[in-house]
């Protein structure tokens, strides 16, 4: 990820490990996008290089940003898909890690039988535990009873 930040104007910005990350998402880039994702990185890397606004960016966000309001993302699509993955991989992580967190306080000793659907049910309301407060507990009965 570092790769592709901008900070020290494209410092760290590496092909081969950047191709490296690419490979690590074999379903958002075919075989064709592979072989043509080092030749667009070299002419974006040019690009940028040259380019006197990209020096003043100093995040990822700030680079997407930049590069959707100067239409540049229309240019470099498969640059501009790897950072939108880069983007919301600390996201999709932490919500796995939250999930997980929730699996191993759900299942205890005491519910080591419990089955996959009851064991899914389960998490999900101990995820959502803040906004299952919010419901009244005479709805819950009125639908149990139905």
């Amino acid at each position: 990820m570092s790769c592709l930040s901008p900070c020290d104007n494209f410092n760290a910005f590496d092909i081969p490990n950047i191709l490296k990350l690419a490979e690590k998402y074999p379903y958002d880039f075919n075989e064709e996008e592979k072989r043509r994702l080092p030749v667009q990185l070299g002419n974006y890397f040019d690009c940028v290089k040259k380019d006197k606004q990209f020096a003043n960016l100093d995040d990822l966000s700030s680079l997407v940003m930049f590069m959707v309001s100067t239409n540049i993302h229309v240019t470099y699509t498969l640059v501009y898909r790897l950072l939108k993955l880069v983007l919301v991989l600390p996201v999709v992580t932490a919500t796995v890690e939250r999930c997980f967190s929730a699996t191993r306080n759900v299942k205890t000793d005491l519910r080591n039988r419990i089955g996959d659907e009851n064991l899914s049910d389960s998490c999900v309301c101990y995820i959502e535990k803040d906004w299952l407060k919010k419901v009244a507990l005479d709805d819950v009965w009125i639908d149990f009873k139905k």
